[in-house]
Parts: C-alpha cells; structure tokens; sequence
C-alpha cells in the first residue's frame, strides 16, 4: 500500500509443486509456507502430509532475482517431523514463522493433535532453534504456547517480528467449536502477544482482527512496516460469501488497533492453482522487491505459490 492509500496489486509469478518422489512419510501438500531469507537467496519451510494425513517440516531453496525464480534444491529437506506419542505435536507440525535472536535461527511451529469427534482438533506452539537454518532442534516437549483463559480451544499460526525492544506476535486464537447442520464447526480469530526474549509470552486476550458478520475463521497473519512506519496485515479468512478462504488485509498506526478493509489485499483466488481458494500468507522483503508466499486449493495440497508486489500497478 502507498502513502496515498492506492490499491496496490500482487502477481503471481511462480508455483511449487509438491514433487513425487519423496518418501511415503510425504504424499501430499506443501502447506503454510514460511521464509528465511539469506544474503543470496531464500529458503522456505511448508509442511508435507503423509498418508493417515500427519505433517512434518521441509525446505526448499529459492534464488530471486526480481521476478525470475529458480529452485536451487535439488529436492527438499526434511527439518522436523512430529513429536512422540501423547505429546502435543504427535500428529504433525508445521512451520509458521522464523526469525534470529543472539545468532540462532529460531523456528515458531504448530504443533496439532486430533480431536475425539472429527474435524475437532487441538494445536499449540512449540519452538524449535538451529544454528544453520536447516537443522532444527525442539527448545523443549512442551509448547510455548498452549489454550489458556483468552484462547480456550487452540493456538496456532504465529507471526513473530521485534519492534524495538519488543518481540509481536499476532497469533490464531480458537474461541469455540459449534455444532452446525454440517457436523462441527471452528471459530478462531487473530490476538496479539509480547515477549521481551522472544521466549516466554504475555497474553492479554487483545484482538488484533476479529469477525466480520457471518465471518467463522482468521487465519494466518503476516505483518510489514513500511517505509513511513506504519504497519500493515495480510491474513487469510472465511466469508460468508465465499465459504472459502480469502485474502484479508488491514493497516495500523501503532501496531496494537488495525483497520480492516479486505479491498486492498491486492491478490485473489484467481488463477488454476488457487480457483477455489487462496490462504496463509507469509510476506517478505528481498533484494528490494517484496513478495507473497501462499497457499491455494486444498490447503496447499500440491504446493505453495510466490507473488510479487507491482508498485507500479495501482487501482
């Protein structure tokens, strides 16, 4: 967005495909795709799916060069994959977002585990760290983050940045399930936690995005400052129109009280990769240009697309 507050558009410009190939632990999706970003290239974490449908965390390395995009991996790398039996990431993992704090890499994941009555689930954070960026180990058994007073259902999809002094997060918080004529039905929207080692979180129970009319489900945040300062949000969320998920974006002044207007997301499920949905943005600068990762149809069920920002295509 520009300082005049012009709708600004994003372009599609690249889409992995989950390859064939890997091992019968990975079948399927390359779900929630999340950045590191090196002096050279990127590297991006998605989580693939096995055949009872438990995820682990992979990696791919990406070379940009504006809007040329080249796969520099020659196949993905496995980084973790879900906890032991009884613990709360036993039935998979997925990456959410990484950042480095005194020299080590560290990786914010959910962690899940199913329900007794299906779709019902429950997720929490956990942290993982590594010195390299590649090869990650879990800081503990236990999340970081778990259901609390504020978020009594789940916790998931965190996006963590520092701000000054301060470690945000904007983070996915279940409010409640609801029996619909449909079976069961979740509800979760976006609130905000601090930390100040980036570690141990404050909850307050603040809502960052909360539900519009007939509004069900928001998810995945990804938060940016531009160059005046000023904080912007994409996120994904269910509409009633739709029944599928969109894209979602919102701006702030102090990074605590958003304005919502979805009008200038700028991208949308358009395309044959994401004709029937588009979800769990991760933004990011490089290199001067700033990009989008996404997921489309399916979750992210035969991969995970790249959109560039057009400043120069404003409407």
């Amino acid at each position: 967005m520009d300082h005049r507050g012009e709708k600004v558009m994003w372009d599609k410009i690249f889409f992995f495909h989950t390859p064939s190939g890997l091992p019968a632990t990975a079948v399927s999706h390359a779900q929630l795709p999340t950045v590191l970003c090196f002096q050279d290239f990127v590297r991006v974490f998605f989580a693939v799916r096995d055949d009872r449908q438990y995820s682990s965390i992979y990696s791919i390395d990406l070379g940009l060069e504006g809007r040329e995009v080249k796969v520099l991996s020659e196949s993905p790398v496995l980084c973790l994959e879900p906890g032991a039996l009884g613990g709360f990431d036993e039935h998979g993992v997925f990456p959410a977002s990484i950042i480095s704090i005194e020299g080590r890499y560290h990786l914010y994941y959910i962690g899940w585990n199913k329900g007794a009555t299906p779709p019902l689930f429950y997720a929490a954070i956990g942290l993982a760290v590594s010195e390299d960026g590649l090869n990650f180990k879990r800081t503990s058994v236990a999340p970081i983050m778990s259901r609390s007073e504020y978020d009594p259902c789940l916790v998931t999809s965190p996006h963590v940045y520092k701000d000054g002094e301060l470690y945000r997060m904007t983070y996915v918080s279940g409010v409640k399930w609801t029996r619909e004529v449909h079976g069961l039905q979740s509800h979760y929207h976006i609130k905000h936690a601090t930390s100040l080692d980036g570690v141990s979180w404050q909850r307050e129970g603040r809502v960052a995005i909360d539900f519009a009319p007939g509004e069900t489900n928001i998810a995945r945040s990804a938060v940016m400052k531009n160059g005046e300062g000023c904080y912007e949000m994409w996120f994904s969320f269910v509409g009633p129109e739709s029944g599928k998920y969109r894209m979602g974006y919102a701006s702030s002044t102090d990074g605590w009280q958003w304005v919502r207007n979805d009008r200038k997301a700028g991208i949308d499920a358009d395309c044959e990769e994401c004709s029937d949905m588009i979800c769990y943005p991760c933004v990011f600068d490089f290199k001067g240009e700033r990009y989008m990762l996404f997921n489309g149809d399916g979750f992210g069920r035969n991969g995970f697309g790249l959109a560039v920002l057009d400043r120069q295509r404003v409407v």
